[in-house]
C-alpha cells in the first residue's frame, strides 16, 4: 500500500468566498445531464447556504474563472466538518478539478481551522461521486444521510 496522501498535490484551482462579486457566476453553473439528479442548482445551495444557518459557500476557481461550487459545515454532535454541494461544471468536468477542489478546502479547513476529521453523502448510484470520493481517502460507513450513503476522512489517518 502506498504511503502517498491522496490530499497532496500541486492544485489548479483556488477557492474564494462567495461574493456579491462572484455569486451569478456560481448560480450560472450547470453539470452534465447525467449528474442532475445526484445534486441541485447552484442557485439552491446558495439559498441554503444564506438562509439554512449552518452551510459555509466557496466558489471553486481556475485561472480567476468560476468553474465550481461546494460548501463546507460542521457537524455540532460531534465536530466532523461536512462537505456538500460538491459540483464542478460541466465544461470543466472530466479535468480532475473535482478532486483538486476536495483536496483543496481539506487542506484549507484543517490547517485554517485546525479540523481533522471530514464527512459527505452521497446516493449509492452516482458511482462517479463514489470513485473520486474513495480515491481521496474517504471511507464509507454505516451510516445514512436520507438515502445517501456516508463516507468519511480523517486527516490523521493520512499522514
Amino acid at each position: 500500500m502506498s504511503s502517498r496522501n491522496p490530499l497532496d498535490g500541486e492544485s489548479r484551482v483556488t477557492l474564494q468566498a462567495v461574493s456579491s462579486e462572484n455569486w451569478r457566476d456560481v448560480a450560472a453553473l450547470e453539470v452534465a445531464e447525467a449528474q442532475q439528479s445526484f445534486v441541485a442548482e447552484p442557485s439552491y445551495y446558495l439559498a441554503l447556504c444564506c438562509y439554512g444557518g449552518e452551510w459555509h459557500p466557496l466558489a471553486v476557481c481556475a485561472d480567476e474563472r468560476v468553474i465550481g461550487f461546494l460548501m463546507w459545515a460542521v457537524d455540532p454532535e460531534d465536530g466532523s466538518c461536512w462537505l456538500g454541494g460538491v459540483l464542478i461544471d460541466r465544461a470543466y468536468q472530466r479535468r480532475g478539478y473535482g478532486a483538486e477542489a476536495v483536496r483543496a478546502v481539506i487542506a484549507r479547513l484543517s490547517d485554517a481551522e485546525g479540523y481533522q476529521d471530514f464527512a459527505l453523502s452521497y446516493r449509492p448510484s452516482n458511482t462517479v461521486a463514489r470513485h473520486l470520493y474513495q480515491t481521496l481517502g474517504f471511507v464509507e460507513t454505516d451510516q445514512r444521510e436520507g438515502d445517501e450513503i456516508v463516507a468519511r476522512l480523517s486527516v490523521d489517518d493520512l499522514t
